[in-house]
């Protein structure tokens, strides 16, 4: 029996429902919110998940006729924004009187507002012993406009700079607009913010709140067939070749030619991983196996990537001869045209393939199941709204003049689209009240949501801090439902379990076309060359990390960037490797999986007994009609497994699921496991061959830890028809056990089974290559892989 501390410690870690105060919806289009009516019905559909946060904005545009220093003759203006004890300062211009400042936007918090006027000074730089005062404007808080999009932005004015007394005789003027707004403004993204009013230089990039996309990628597939004319430096022995092609980063080699000879037969193919636009190149190089030691290059290609066929459907791509450049030549002119005239050719069959899905991340947790063809897009079935609202209580990740502080932002992750919130300064209860939406192309998939600590405001060159992520499931949610929770952030570290804080998110998922959700439920996950063409499980493996290494890549180009260790937690890179605490949890759940059949074991146990009699006698009373009327059997048990349905509705869970630190076995796990867990792979062991036998005994026991997960997937999903996980998928299973029930019991067994047993000895040219629908309808169930930390 566990003590009451662990029970709140258990219960510290689920998921708790919350009443945030979000704006709501009115008949006339407006929002109520803490700042009064908004009546844009933009602003309705796009910012009714957070709390709406008001915010004083000036944009500095520019000045002009600004009076140069008597003594140096040059003026270097600057503007100085200044409400309250917030202050908030623009470059400064070199010998400029005509300065513009690009329209830089400074937010001051609505909360913290101490004031009731808003000074704008306008200085000119000096070295000591301080700043020259030029002039500056004044404004009345009570008298600024509330601005809310869709209005056009506020039109910036001129005026007139005054004295430090208020007269307006000082030479020079300044375009200023100043508004009053919330966080759906399109200046808040780029704003600089009074609550990060203590960064400074290049750490201003760092906490603004951006939009990616990923880049789009491809797979390059080059079928490599065969040579012509290979010639070694040693004429008086036949090659033993191979090719070798590099695309960036990856290099693949096919099989060593099964018989010496110049002219040199493979027929592999070879994928690799590209993102648009195309920086690399293919290189391809054609080589001698002289030794076990020593490779020899007789011919190189070197082609862009651009000119290749990009295939969208199954058709043939025709091949081509390519003319390979020659070693070992000279510079004479003879040489060269020798070279050109007997030149080695490679035969090959390239293509980019725009109608797989590119696994840019671990298949449980997939996001888009779209093609990269935008060609192949389907229409949207429905429309993802979340609002990150705030953390609370998160721990101190850093120390900053002795005292441990937290610069917190999210990032959350679905399909192309990437978000970052803005990073809230040395707070542990920051709050964003940011909203984003993404389209939906497929409801079986998942967001994930990842808080970090920004460690690159103070100039540092350290990786952000992971401070927890949250997975949610679209199917696990009902549509049009609004969804407000805390979600504990769990880390897992080498001491063990830690709760890094919580965090507050408001969901909702909104259906566009419900028959076009149900037409999924029968059609295929991924695209129809997946299934067509599929690739080897080495292959997958190869290519998402491939893919994942792209994405963080060009990801980190971005200003601010999105950091390689930010990419690889919310992709889960390291989902694959060996571990005994999830291979622990694996094969938990499916012992879990079999307590359904011990429990009905052990009834019919009691029932043999007689334990009770009444039980003992309906059960009998059923076996002897069964037995009498056998067509009876299979409308019998279609018709429980309806009634199972029905009844589980009451019990249906309420909330989307989370981190299950149980299944996880995160708790429960072993000093030595959590060690090994979180050692290098390779490992960092002296001996080379303990660490060749450890490394092996990993890599493993990874892949038997993959399938024993599969293993229980497949078995939650089948549990997950009658549990109302998906009410939209139980909903359809229950009709259909319904309907199949009444057509058995109308129907002979005789023909039920005649027509069954045709159908199962059908002749191939009556089967398809594509899944079935009882298949894809099962594929797309959820299980408790969700789950899992």
């Amino acid at each position: 029996m566990s003590s009451p501390a662990a029970g709140d410690k258990e219960a510290d870690y689920k998921l708790k429902d919350t009443k945030p105060n979000l704006g709501e919806r009115w008949p006339h289009g407006g929002i109520r919110g803490g700042g009064g009516w908004i009546t844009s019905e933009r602003a309705t559909s796009t910012y009714d998940l957070v709390e709406q946060m008001f915010y004083l904005y000036v944009r500095v545009v520019k000045a002009k006729d600004l009076p140069p220093d008597p003594v140096t003759g040059s003026c270097d203006p600057y503007v100085e924004v200044k409400l309250g004890n917030y202050k908030g300062r623009t470059q400064h211009f070199e010998k400029k009187t005509n300065p513009e400042w690009n329209n830089q936007v400074f937010a001051f918090s609505k909360d913290k507002i101490q004031s009731t006027v808003l000074e704008v000074f306008v200085r000119d730089k000096e070295m000591v012993p301080r700043d020259q005062y030029v002039g500056k404007v004044v404004f009345d808080l009570n008298e600024v406009p509330t601005r809310v999009p869709p209005d056009s932005p506020l039109a910036p004015q001129w005026y007139k700079l005054e004295d430090r007394k208020g007269d307006t005789k000082v030479k020079g003027e300044i375009m200023l607009a100043v508004w009053m707004g919330t966080q759906a403004d399109e200046a808040f993204p780029d704003a600089w913010h009074s609550d990060a009013a203590s960064v400074h230089g290049e750490g201003i990039y760092n906490i603004r709140s951006k939009v990616y996309v990923s880049p789009k990628l491809w797979y390059l597939r080059v079928n490599v067939i065969e040579a012509q004319d290979v010639e070694p430096q040693d004429k008086s022995q036949p090659p033993q070749a191979f090719a070798k092609i590099q695309v960036g980063k990856q290099i693949l080699k096919t099989k060593l030619c099964s018989t010496k000879t110049t002219n040199p037969v493979w027929n592999e193919d070879l994928i690799f991983v590209v993102a648009e636009p195309f920086e690399e190149q293919l290189v391809l190089t054609v080589e001698n196996k002289v030794s076990s030691a020593k490779d020899e290059v007789v011919g190189r290609l070197i082609t862009q990537l651009n000119g290749f066929e990009r295939r969208l459907d199954h058709r043939v791509v025709h091949s081509r001869w390519f003319n390979l450049e020659k070693f070992g030549f000279g510079t004479l002119e003879g040489d060269k045209r020798h070279e050109l005239k007997f030149s080695s050719r490679v035969h090959l069959r390239v293509c980019l393939e725009g109608a797989y899905h590119v696994m840019d991340e671990s298949t449980m947790y997939i996001s888009d199941v779209r093609p990269t063809a935008r060609q192949l897009w389907k229409q949207p079935i429905g429309i993802f709204e979340v609002g990150i609202l705030s953390a609370q209580g998160l721990q101190p990740m850093k120390k900053n003049d002795g005292k441990g502080s937290t610069d917190a932002y999210c990032v959350a992750k679905y399909g192309q689209k990437w978000v970052r919130t803005r990073t809230v300064t040395d707070s542990f209860n920051p709050k964003w009240n940011e909203q984003y939406t993404w389209e939906v192309y497929d409801p079986c998939t998942v967001i994930t949501i990842g808080v970090f600590d920004n460690c690159h405001l103070g100039g540092n060159d350290k990786n952000d801090s992971r401070i927890g992520k949250v997975r949610i499931r679209l199917s696990t949610l009902e549509m049009d439902r609004i969804y407000t929770h805390s979600y504990p952030l769990l880390v897992l570290q080498p001491s063990g379990l830690k709760k890094m804080g919580e965090l507050q998110l408001a969901v909702r998922f909104t259906c566009l076309s419900l028959a076009h959700i149900i037409y999924l439920y029968g059609h295929p996950l991924l695209p129809k060359m997946h299934y067509l063409h599929p690739f080897t499980v080495n292959q997958l493996d190869s290519l998402r990390f491939q893919a994942m290494s792209i994405v963080a890549t060009r990801l980190a180009r971005a200003e601010p960037s999105l950091r390689k260790e930010v990419v690889e937690y919310m992709l889960d890179v390291d989902s694959h490797m060996w571990s005994m605490r999830r291979s622990k949890a694996n094969f938990f759940r499916i012992v879990a999986l079999f307590s359904g059949i011990i429990s009905m074991n052990r009834w019919l146990g009691e029932v043999c007994q007689w334990k009770n009699p009444i039980t003992s006698v309906l059960v009998h009373i059923l076996y002897f009609i069964l037995i009498c009327f056998p067509e009876l059997i299979l409308p019998t048990t279609f018709l429980y497994m309806f009634l199972i349905g029905i009844w589980n509705f009451r019990f249906r869970p309420r909330h989307p699921p989370h981190m299950d630190i149980k299944l996880s076995w995160a708790e429960a796990v072993h000093a030595d496991e959590l060690d090994e867990e979180f050692d290098t792979f390779p490992t960092s062991k002296t001996q080379d061959v303990a660490r060749m036998r450890y490394d092996r005994l990993r890599s493993v026991a990874g892949r038997i830890q993959t399938v024993v997960g599969d293993i229980a997937t497949q078995g939650e999903r089948f549990k997950a028809l009658l549990s109302w996980r998906d009410p939209r998928a139980t909903s359809l299973y229950v009709v259909f056990c319904l309907l199949v029930a009444i057509a058995l019991y109308i129907t002979p067994f005789k023909i039920v089974a005649l027509v069954a047993g045709v159908y199962w000895l059908r002749h191939p040219k009556f089967r398809s290559k594509m899944p079935s629908v009882p298949s894809n309808f099962f594929r797309r169930l959820p299980s408790r892989a969700d789950s899992l930390l």
